[in-house]
């Protein structure tokens, strides 16, 4: 079955499920999802940074911050955020990811879907997914803070990434418009 064939769940803006659709359906008709971002931390703190690879049907090339993707229709958050982690890491055995906080990502171009924040501690050798991950590496935080102007990255990563730091800094409640 390829990417575009799985099929998700559809909700609404409260996230609760409406129906379900193709993933590349959901994506052509811009029908509300739902998707997980897992900030990878290495046993130094560093962050897990990757460039997506061309093929991929979102956001193709592009540098992304977190691991993750589409919840799968009748899966739960908790189980995709471990399920993606582990298949983008190339791990398994990895702990359970900590749940952050959720928010409704919406491009206004008719791109939305909630996302669910994570966070996870990855001390185990990693072998990231060629299908997924064209280029990666372990970065410190002052050097992502750096590349943000530098290299192109994807929309949602952005969005969830300023929303982490806000929560962090505790400035921001994650689920409402800043």
């Amino acid at each position: 079955m390829s990417a575009a064939d799985e099929i998700l769940d559809i909700v609404d803006e409260n996230d609760h499920v409406t129906g379900q659709a193709r993933r590349g359906d959901a994506y052509a008709r811009g029908l509300r999802h739902r998707c997980v971002f897992v900030r990878v931390r290495d046993a130094e703190g560093r962050l897990f940074v990757h460039r997506r690879t061309a093929t991929k049907l979102v956001f193709p090339s592009l540098y992304d911050m977190f691991v993750g993707g589409v919840v799968g229709a009748g899966e739960s958050y908790d189980e995709a955020a471990l399920r993606e982690a582990e298949e983008e890491l190339g791990v398994r055995g990895l702990g359970r990811p900590e749940f952050l906080f959720k928010f409704l990502y919406d491009d206004g171009a008719g791109r939305t879907w909630w996302s669910a924040v994570y966070d996870v501690r990855c001390a185990l050798a990693v072998e990231p997914q060629a299908e997924e991950v064209a280029w990666w590496g372990f970065l410190e935080e002052g050097e992502v803070l750096r590349r943000l102007g530098e290299w192109e990255w994807v929309p949602d990563g952005l969005a969830a990434y300023g929303r982490l730091r806000d929560w962090l800094a505790g400035r921001g409640v994650p689920g409402e418009p800043g």
